[in-house]
């Protein structure tokens, strides 16, 4: 690299790529740790409970003994629906906190989609 930085480049502009290099580590990092959180929502006052991580995968689902009804098997698929439904919102809820909290309310645009 020539003396001084890259040819045409101010002094600021190296700064604001160092900013945007150490905000990607941060978001990278935060982005990890919200993967491994685990979000628990319940459905048809408590039936149902449905565990996911950061991940989007289901790690763990409970149904009560009474919620199970042979002659209403749809009603029971709705709750498990829901339950997995809300636990998944409640992770993506979290994640966009933390990225809105971490850049400010900064719109990345299709870097935000990467998380």
């Amino acid at each position: 690299m020539a003396k001084g930085g890259f040819r045409g480049m101010s002094m600021g502009g190296m700064s604001m790529i160092k900013q945007a290099q150490k905000m990607q580590q941060e978001l990278l990092k935060m982005q990890e740790e919200m993967e491994t959180k685990e979000y628990t929502a319940t459905a048809g006052g408590g039936m149902v409970s449905a565990t996911v991580n950061g991940k989007h995968q289901v790690l763990a689902l409970t149904i009560k003994p009474e919620a199970v009804d042979p002659e209403d098997v749809e009603m029971l698929q709705d709750m498990i629906l829901a339950a997995i439904n809300e636990a998944t919102r409640m992770g993506e809820e979290a994640t966009s906190a933390a990225v809105s909290k971490m850049t400010g309310g900064m719109n990345l645009g299709a870097l935000s989609g990467l998380l």
